[in-house]
């Protein structure tokens, strides 16, 4: 069981957070807000208040007492006022809220994005825990559930509430007695504490379902966009996935419903109770004060009024309750991921050599060994390997060998867990990230397809400087990509997404000389080292052996890795490694390595021989089950 001072430390530092996020909102518009619930909180005892002065007033103008008469008009103006200001003001309330949790999500969502990209190393994203903890962030963020805004907003809206709890207490003190708004301004906060308590426990429990709910989003996700839309009217599953998505979201609303009676079924029982015991008490203490002469007809109109207000003070409240507290969970995802990132190992800062010029020599991987996780298994096991600088080196070798994992370590996407990379002799970890990617053109073997202009997807290449339509081109020329472009409505300004007015889609190979072109225009920029993860996969044959003819040409003097499992790519690098289990099984030219026998030459022949084409055992149809 969960002890008092526990409850009360994990609440207070829920709240603390949320109250920290507020001085992400400019001070004028922040303190405009809390004024405006303030006024709110003031205006409904100032209609009591009114009101009931103006009953007291009532019967002496019932009896022709002029003076009484002007009174009276003169209250129904006040409280007509004071009713009018109320409602007007109300909607500023909501539109004061939205100003605040624009500018905190703001905030967030700069603070999530920095974690992500910047402060979180790559494991990550590889660690499932913590991509929980980032898809609660992002729905936040999709507005799908309340945001950290929202609970920020939330919390500035419940200044009305309690100031309008404190003048009620105040009006039955003076009216009623001191202890009697003790008692029932306690009481008032008994049932509101624990109303809250029993939401802020079903919102852990509900955070705990995060893995079930992410996966019911995908299989909503997949029926509903256009990702998979073409596969799936194929081959006939929409009923499928509708079936799917119902028992998926079933199985959790059975849990979720659940797991909500059991945690506040009992609660709501128990205040309620309290509730109507406070109330009946504090009514019946009013009347028996009435009963005995011992409150006029003004006393007893504020304090009727007073207490009811305290009795209603528990109930929920639609303008802060889900939005404080799922907007909490949301920040705490949010916060939960940075601190977890954080947390893993991260690679030492080193000397934070400057990488210009390199490389001049050679890149080396010495002795390097790698495991994603302890537990899983070593991916590359002492591997040593040069690239010379300035030559070309194709890697290939059987699906998991480890010929992405090197892609990886080369961009320190990931670090050696041991051995060494070295860049002239540099230890590659003493260069700083940001330098080392300045030298680096890469193309994934999942590169984005940005939903951008044509222009942006290659000019991403370079971002740190401001590209001309001259170099976009030549970049789209040398890649092959130029006839794509200029075939565009709008050329290089035409978003590559049908989804925009005037956009259009690409060919899988048309995208994939776009993202070719992106990794020139890094060159352009300064990047000296080309990698390219199975760059033609999407391309045919003859295509291929055309653009890599072309490629070499006008790569010469870079520094080129390419990951193939063509034959017909590899075959005119100046150096081909191939991996097998973690090492370097054999490293030369395509002729060399022809002549020697050795698993390349096997390869090579079984791929040969599954070309179609035997006139031209050159260009051999790639097996992606054999070779990756």
């Amino acid at each position: 069981m969960v002890r008092p001072r526990e409850v009360i430390r994990r609440r207070s530092e829920r709240w603390l957070t949320i109250l920290k996020l507020l001085p992400s909102v400019p001070p004028v518009p922040l303190l405009l807000s809390v004024l405006l619930n303030v006024l709110l909180g003031l205006l409904p005892i100032a209609f009591v208040v009114v009101m009931s002065v103006l009953l007291q007033r009532v019967p002496d103008a019932a009896n022709g007492d002029q003076a009484a008469w002007t009174t009276l008009m003169g209250l129904l103006v006040a409280a007509g006022t004071v009713f009018g200001a109320q409602q007007s003001l109300t909607p500023f309330q909501e539109a004061a809220a939205e100003i605040v949790m624009r500018h905190v999500d703001g905030h967030c969502r700069g603070e999530l994005m920095r974690a992500v990209l910047v402060e979180a190393p790559s494991t990550a994203l590889d660690d499932q825990r913590l991509l929980d903890r980032l898809e609660v962030a992002r729905e936040a963020f999709d507005r799908t559930t309340a945001s950290p805004g929202d609970a920020a907003a939330g919390a500035v809206s419940l200044v009305a509430r309690y100031v309008q709890l404190v003048g009620a207490c105040v009006l039955v003190a003076v009216t009623l007695s001191p202890w009697a708004s003790l008692a029932i301004g306690l009481a008032a906060l008994v049932i509101r504490f624990g109303q809250r308590g029993a939401l802020g426990t079903f919102s852990d429990y509900y955070d705990q379902l995060a893995s079930e709910k992410r996966k019911m989003t995908y299989t909503r996700r997949l029926a509903s966009g256009t990702h998979a839309a073409k596969e799936i009217r194929h081959l006939g599953l929409r009923v499928w996935l509708l079936d799917r998505y119902r028992g998926e979201h079933r199985a959790f609303t059975t849990e979720l419903w659940q797991g909500r009676r059991r945690v506040m079924g009992r609660p709501y029982l128990v205040l309620s109770a309290i509730g109507l015991a406070g109330a009946v008490v504090a009514l019946v203490t009013l009347a028996v004060h009435a009963a005995h002469g011992e409150l006029s007809l003004l006393e007893l109109s504020i304090a009727a009024q007073a207490v009811l207000i305290l009795v209603r003070f528990g109930s929920y409240f639609p303008e802060s309750d889900v939005q404080t507290q799922y907007g909490s969970i949301a920040h705490q995802a949010l916060l939960g991921f940075r601190a977890g990132a954080r947390a893993l190992p991260t690679p030492p800062p080193g000397r934070a050599l400057t990488a210009d010029g390199l490389p001049r020599r050679s890149i080396r991987f010495e002795d390097v060994s790698f495991q994603y996780r302890p537990q899983d298994r070593t991916v590359l096991d002492g591997l040593d390997l040069e690239l010379p600088a300035g030559r070309s080196t194709a890697v290939v070798g059987l699906n998991g060998a480890g010929k992405t994992t090197l892609v990886k370590l080369l961009t320190r996407l990931h670090d050696p867990t041991g051995g060494r990379i070295t860049v002239d002799g540099h230890d590659l970890a003493d260069i700083t990230q940001q330098e080392w990617n300045k030298r680096l053109a890469v193309i994934f073997q999942e590169y984005i397809r940005y939903e951008l202009s044509a222009a942006d997807n290659i000019a991403l290449g370079d971002p740190r400087t401001r590209p001309t339509e001259d170099s976009l081109m030549a970049a789209a020329r040398r890649a092959g990509a130029d006839e794509a472009v200029t075939s565009l409505p709008q050329g290089l300004e035409t978003v590559l997404n049908r989804r925009y007015q005037g956009g259009r889609d690409l060919s899988g190979g048309q995208w994939q000389r776009v993202a070719l072109a992106r990794a020139l225009h890094a060159v352009h920029g300064g990047a000296s080292v080309m990698i390219l993860d199975e760059p033609t996969s999407q391309l045919d044959v003859r295509a291929e052996v055309e653009f890599f003819d072309r490629f070499l040409e006008i790569t010469r003097g870079l520094t080129t890795v390419v990951i193939s499992h063509r034959f017909s790519t590899v075959r005119r690098a100046d150096q081909i490694v191939v991996l097998d289990k973690g090492k370097v099984a054999e490293r030369g030219t395509h002729d060399e390595l022809v002549a020697a026998d050795g698993l390349y030459a096997r390869l090579f022949r079984l791929q040969a021989e599954r070309f179609n084409d035997e006139s031209d055992a050159s260009l051999p149809e790639p097996i992606t089950d054999v070779v990756s």
